[in-house]
C-alpha cells in the first residue's frame, strides 16, 4: 500500500524540492506542482510531489496520520 503525504517545501532546486514532515525531510520532484513556492505544502506520492494543499487542510491530513 502507498500513502501520499502532505508535506511542506523548505528548498528548491529546479524540479526538486527538499520536503519536510514531522522533521523528516526527503527530496522530491516537484515538476508537476503548478507555481512551487517555499513553504507551499504538497502531497507527496513515491517521491513526486502532485498537488498543492493549503497549510489548514495538509495540518488536518498530518493530526489524522497521529
Amino acid at each position: 500500500m502507498c500513502l501520499a503525504i502532505p508535506m511542506k517545501i523548505v528548498k528548491i532546486e529546479g524540479d526538486f524540492a527538499t520536503v519536510s514532515v514531522a522533521g523528516v525531510k526527503r527530496r522530491a520532484n516537484i515538476h508537476l506542482v503548478p507555481n512551487p513556492k517555499i513553504g507551499d505544502y504538497i502531497i507527496v506520492h513515491a517521491g513526486f510531489g502532485i498537488q498543492k494543499l493549503n497549510e489548514k487542510e495538509a495540518k488536518k491530513t498530518l493530526k489524522l496520520f497521529k
